[in-house]
């Protein structure tokens, strides 16, 4: 064998066994750009999911149950109840626990509480809270800015982080 061929020979072995390494992750099926993972959801989040779950249920004065009905405070008691955390089934109590937050600010899950602190609702996006509004009533979904409820929100606690 002449050693020129010898020489192109060897040097397309080389080149074929660089490519072989390289390969499985050049020849790779590109799918479009990296897929983001979805974040986790967070607390709030969650409470809010769950008490949406309770939209329709009557009201019932001192209820904390699907099967028996939720007053105002009971759904917020049951919403976080169902994760894990227990919350005392009392507006006013309600209130001291978290922290402040800004109508600004508001988040999924945030606790929303209206004048004389008497009736709760847990905020869950979009200018809309999920509530337990009184007797006769279902759980319900309402715009804060298309109620009577968002002139009357005096504050907002956010649990957990």
């Amino acid at each position: 064998m002449p050693p020129r061929f010898r020489s192109r020979l060897l040097a397309f072995a080389l080149a074929a066994i660089a490519f072989a390494c390289v390969a499985p992750t050049a020849s790779a099926r590109f799918d479009g750009p990296p897929r983001r993972e979805r974040p986790k959801p967070t607390l709030g989040q969650r409470a809010a999911k769950a008490a949406l779950r309770a939209v329709g249920v009557p009201y019932r004065w001192g209820g904390s149950s699907p099967a028996g009905g939720f007053d105002c405070s009971g759904l917020v008691y049951w919403a976080y109840g169902r994760l894990g955390i227990s919350v005392p089934h009392s507006s006013y109590a309600l209130y001291g626990l978290g922290r402040n937050v800004a109508r600004s600010r508001l988040k999924p899950g945030d606790v929303l509480f209206f004048s004389g602190l008497g009736h709760v609702g847990l905020y869950i996006g979009r200018g809309r809270m999920v509530h337990a509004p009184q007797s006769g009533r279902t759980v319900e979904i309402v715009p804060l800015g298309r109620s009577h409820y968002g002139s009357r929100l005096v504050g907002a606690r956010r649990l957990g982080s």
